[in-house]
């Protein structure tokens, strides 16, 4: 088969990648695997339907639905891997935070050793009493949450940057923090007002989400071996291609 230059330049554009050399390889291995698939949907005398919007794309389909079926997990094998990966089903962690904020540049070195200063003294003002943190922040937060006292409200995983949301998970709720904590912003003071969820989720609540990944586990597996078989009669020159590594799996 050939692929020409021009189908793989425009192909580049939806594989995003470190270099221009990476790019243009999972270019060409995704239009080297889409042709393979559709010389094999047409041996297999497949048609698409007549109302087709992208007929290849449906034959490719097509093909993939009648080469690879994956059974329905039962409830047995849903329940083992619940019972295996508890942790993985818990209802989100929700914190309820205030803070105060003495911005910083990270590089600015003179600028972060004023901040923690000037925040390890307003800490030993402050020391555990939320009431004195709150009225803290409305005096000297650079942060807009100072017109409320510092509350930044609830708080989910994700929601912050990486650094804040560790120290908040090693926090004890209603406690405000003995140190500092550094962040990208600058140097904050932390009081964790509250902390929720994380309660274990019962096997009934989470069993349709168990089967589909366990489903769609095994269709990824599937296509793989399917397509190593593919690329392994095929004869492709100038492509290094891995059939278990494709466009269709990830």
């Amino acid at each position: 088969m050939e692929i020409p230059e021009q189908a793989i330049h425009r192909e580049m554009q939806y594989h995003p990648a470190p270099s221009a050399d990476v790019a243009q390889y999972e270019a060409a291995r995704a239009l080297v695997i889409r042709e393979l698939l559709l010389q094999e949907a047409r041996r297999s005398e497949l048609s698409p339907p007549l109302d087709a919007t992208d007929p290849e794309e449906s034959l490719i389909q097509a093909l993939m639905a009648r080469a690879v079926q994956v059974p329905k997990a039962d409830n047995a094998a849903c329940r083992r891997y619940y019972d295996t990966h508890r942790e993985r089903f818990r209802s989100p962690v929700v914190h309820h935070v205030s803070h105060i904020l003495l911005p910083a540049a990270p590089d600015d070195h003179e600028a972060r050793r004023e901040a923690i200063a000037g925040a390890e003294e307003l800490l030993a003002e402050i020391g555990d009493d939320p009431g004195a943190f709150t009225a803290a922040a409305m005096t000297h937060s650079a942060c807009p949450s100072r017109d409320a006292g510092g509350d930044l409200g609830p708080i989910g995983r994700g929601q912050t940057v990486p650094e804040f949301e560790k120290a908040l998970e090693r926090m004890e709720p209603g406690k405000i923090a003995s140190r500092p904590l550094e962040t990208r912003y600058g140097v904050h003071l932390v009081y964790l007002r509250g902390r929720e969820g994380g309660e274990q989720l019962p096997f009934e609540a989470v069993q349709a989400q168990v089967a589909e990944y366990m489903e769609q586990h095994v269709l990824r597996r599937a296509v793989a071996q399917y397509l190593q078989r593919l690329v392994g009669d095929a004869r492709i020159d100038g492509l290094d291609l891995d059939g278990a590594d494709t466009p269709l799996v990830q």
